[in-house]
């Protein structure tokens, strides 16, 4: 990820969350060093994560798709590439949040190996309020 792919990372932000990181949270994420990538497919930005690892932990922080590219295995494809960033860091265990709403990411995360953790109880602002997040870890044999 680079400061010029901020434009369009931002509208799959948007695209994706009701309450979306800003511009700036990926830039202070650039600036602080943590592990930011994207996928492209026939030149066009299709994902991205954004991973911070120190400690022998790993935190996945965001991990989105463009709509028109869900369902083709970029979000398989770019967790794989989370989770060999995490072992390049050596951390032993990969960590993340994501709204009990989102069935499509958790079925995803388990499919990979996660296993549920905990539940954070509102975690995420939400329209009605507040929602639980569920907390997930894998750990890594790198």
């Amino acid at each position: 990820m680079a400061e010029a792919d901020l434009p369009h990372i931002h509208r799959i932000e948007l695209d994706s969350y009701d309450y979306p990181w800003t511009p700036g949270h990926f830039a202070d994420s650039l600036t602080a060093g943590y592990s930011m990538w994207v996928s492209e497919a026939g030149g066009e930005l299709t994902g991205y994560y954004a991973m911070m690892a120190a400690a022998g932990e790993a935190h996945l922080l965001n991990l989105a798709i463009a709509p028109a590219w869900r369902g083709h295995g970029h979000g398989r494809r770019l967790l794989a590439h989370c989770l060999a960033g995490a072992c390049d860091h050596k951390a032993s265990v990969l960590f993340l949040e994501v709204r009990t709403s989102n069935t499509a990411a958790i079925g995803l995360y388990h499919s990979s190996g996660f296993v549920d953790l905990a539940v954070r109880r509102g975690y995420y602002p939400a329209r009605d309020g507040r929602e639980d997040a569920l907390i997930m870890r894998k750990d890594l044999s790198c």
